[in-house]
């Protein structure tokens, strides 16, 4: 995957660091509208879960020495009609911790999305028996109408 390179002139010290409200409103919601085709040059989509957590990175499409990646994927179903979804590798599980939190527009604070907390375990998730690790992942989605049951980010 090509890696792009922050354009030239910025600061010393400058780094990709949106906020989550940044984050829902300038690149989740334009990439489910399809309104803004830049938002694929700077943030990559990948089939997230059949990858491990080291194994991220190098699909990331901006370098950076930061332990932060962003990616969009869509959600996978443990079954059809199912609300479930499927979060296994092949070595592991991701497990939600803590509680959905609400991200608010600052000038509205009206519900613009939600983002959960999962952290990912070593081991078999059907036994809900795994080695904690230090992968954290923050999952976003928009909170709408349903127009986008499956995309996150």
């Amino acid at each position: 995957m090509d890696k792009i390179a922050l354009p030239p002139g910025l600061p010393v010290g400058f780094r990709f660091h949106p906020t989550d409200e940044e984050l829902i409103t300038y690149y989740l919601k334009p990439k489910l509208l399809g309104t803004d085709p830049d938002v694929d040059r700077v943030i990559a989509e990948v089939d997230f879960y059949k990858f491990e957590p080291w194994e991220l990175p190098s699909k990331s499409k901006i370098e950076s020495k930061d332990r932060m990646w962003l990616f969009f994927f869509r959600r996978d179903y443990k079954y059809a009609n199912s609300k479930r979804v499927k979060r296994t590798t092949k070595t592991g599980f991701w497990k939600i911790t803590g509680k959905e939190r609400v991200i608010k527009d600052q000038d509205t604070k009206a519900c613009i999305g939600k983002k959960r907390t999962l952290v990912f375990h070593r081991g078999s998730a059907a036994s809900s028996r795994g080695e904690r690790t230090d992968w954290v992942m923050h999952e976003y989605f928009v909170e709408s109408d349903h127009t986008f049951p499956n995309q996150v980010l």
